[in-house]
């Protein structure tokens, strides 16, 4: 029903931030991480997804089309609700939560605040098979450019290698995912590299 807000900044709450359109004041809730990017006064545009229910009628905005089609398929999941979408979001990309789940790193998704394992492991087995290549593109919203892919079957042995050294599932096949290789060891030494930019 409404596909997007484009205004200027009112307000900021702790949890949402009121669009002045104009002629129409919205209140979109957003997750922590978006909002840190807004200033008041300032001119944006949100993706939105209307929330109706019986005694309900919630806005949720997103800052790319990647992030509000994200947030459909999570809550298509029974059991992950708005709030749980956008605590997933808040720490975990767009492509980063594909990677989670295409790889079963459900405890990546429990760093979501009020995302038990029990949920996790629900959403990990209900978008697995649902999810495209595309969802693993970075966007521009992103803070790095580029893109990466989710690891062949052929990485999986450097991507268990730098699981071993500590790293976790996903940021290992996001390593290993974004750099080239020749044999295993190269595969790890380029994502060791990466690895060590982000820390």
């Amino acid at each position: 029903m409404i596909a997007f807000v484009n205004g200027i900044v009112e307000a900021i709450e702790e949890n949402a931030a009121v669009i002045d359109t104009g002629a129409v004041g919205f209140r979109v809730f957003m997750s922590p991480a978006a909002l840190s990017t807004l200033s008041v006064g300032g001119q944006i545009k949100i993706h939105t997804y209307l929330r109706v229910g019986e005694d309900i009628m919630d806005l949720y905005g997103f800052l790319s089309a990647e992030e509000l089609s994200m947030f459909r398929r999570i809550i298509s999941v029974s059991g992950a609700g708005p709030k749980a979408g956008l605590a997933i979001l808040s720490v975990l990309r767009p492509p980063e939560f594909a990677l989670a789940v295409v790889t079963g790193d459900f405890k990546a998704i429990t760093r979501a605040q009020g995302v038990g394992p029990k949920l996790a492991q629900k959403i990990v087995l209900e978008l697995k098979d649902k999810l495209e290549n595309s969802d693993f593109l970075r966007t521009s919203s992103d803070e790095a450019q580029g893109h990466f892919a989710p690891p062949a079957a052929s990485d999986s042995e450097a991507v268990q290698a730098l699981c071993a050294l500590g790293y976790t599932q996903t940021e290992a096949a996001r390593a290993v995912g974004a750099v080239k290789g020749d044999t295993v060891s190269e595969l790890v030494k380029n994502a060791l590299k990466i690895l060590a930019q982000n820390l």
